[in-house]
């Protein structure tokens, strides 16, 4: 039975999360060990980047949030509910597109969708092809709905297989690379219609190796690195702290004022001396070194990028764009 008992307790820094995993584990067999003691919380109402390169670990996470694999060890928790145990409890609220769609090559787009709508219990039939044209519309399909899959391209697979996990509200969506193999214009338009859809309420889980993906839609991000968690927080919290640059011919001065006034990692680059952002007012660090007779021309903290940010936590390198 799905149902957990009354007394169940509610783990730990759950909260208000809509995926909850502690510790969970995937070894494949012959000792490949693809996710890590993973923990990684994902709040209600976000919409949430798995971010990393291909092969860390993300589509064998989402396919054991999904119920469709077992962990080897530790716990997932889905819409706060236990999974794999609690799958069809579960399910009917989730919308997921992993690994791509599965599609009928010989039925049109509209029938794909009618297909799936009926095999939906819960599905009232009554409103079955107002609910595909919405979709089919939803994700810019409507002019080809009576085309035969097999004709379609890449990106439209990928709406179409969009398109099916937003036939019924979701509080809950799930995407594996939604915009692989969509043009530009179509990679806005699925990135539109995910802040339109988390506007609406439903939490978004967005797997993917893009970086600008990441950074143009995503509220928070966790960063994956062969099969482990390497960080996760909102995405304004991730990228690098950034630097303090003092830009003046006084170099070597101005160096050591700021060692003085308890600065790490100070470098030295012609007429430029950076720095790791030391405790304090800025404006005191920068009035010591004008009294230290330090000829300051340019005095700012330059924020690292997102993909530099990456880069040094994994240690590995993002597409930015695709």
């Amino acid at each position: 039975m799905d149902q957990p008992p009354a007394t169940e307790p509610h783990p730990e820094g759950a909260g208000d999360s809509v995926i909850h995993t502690r510790a969970l584990t995937k070894r494949y067999r012959g000792g490949q060990l693809a996710v890590d003691g993973l923990d990684l919380t994902v709040p209600a109402g976000s919409v949430f980047g798995f971010l990393g390169p291909n092969g860390s670990g993300k589509t064998t996470t989402i396919r054991m949030l999904m119920g469709l694999i077992e962990p080897t060890s530790g716990t997932a928790r889905v819409l706060g509910r236990p999974m794999p145990r609690a799958t069809r409890a579960v399910l009917p609220h989730v919308g997921a597109l992993i690994e791509g769609p599965a599609l009928y090559g010989f039925l049109s787009g509209r029938d794909n969708l009618i297909r799936y709508d009926a095999a939906d219990p819960t599905a009232d039939p009554r409103t079955r092809r107002a609910r595909v044209a919405s979709a089919l519309d939803r994700v810019g399909l409507s002019a080809a709905a009576g085309k035969k899959a097999k004709a379609y391209s890449l990106g439209m697979k990928q709406r179409l297989g969009l398109a099916s996990a937003l036939l019924q509200p979701r509080k809950l969506l799930v995407l594996d690379e939604p915009t692989n193999g969509l043009d530009p214009q179509g990679m806005r338009e699925i990135r539109s219609l995910v802040r339109e859809l988390a506007s609406d309420g439903t939490t978004v889980f967005l797997s993917s190796h893009l970086l600008d993906e990441i950074e143009q839609v995503c509220t928070h991000a966790a960063v994956m690195a062969q099969g482990r968690l390497i960080t996760q927080g909102p995405v304004t919290d991730l990228a690098a702290k950034g630097r303090l640059v003092v830009t003046t011919p006084d170099t070597g001065e101005a160096a050591r004022v700021l060692k003085e006034q308890g600065a790490a990692d100070v470098v030295i680059t012609e007429d430029r001396v950076t720095t790791e952002p030391p405790e304090g007012e800025l404006a005191d660090i920068n009035a010591a070194l004008v009294e230290a007779g330090v000829r300051v021309r340019g005095f700012a903290v330059e924020r690292a990028s997102l993909e530099e940010a990456f880069v040094a936590l994994t240690g590995e390198g993002f597409d930015v764009a695709g």
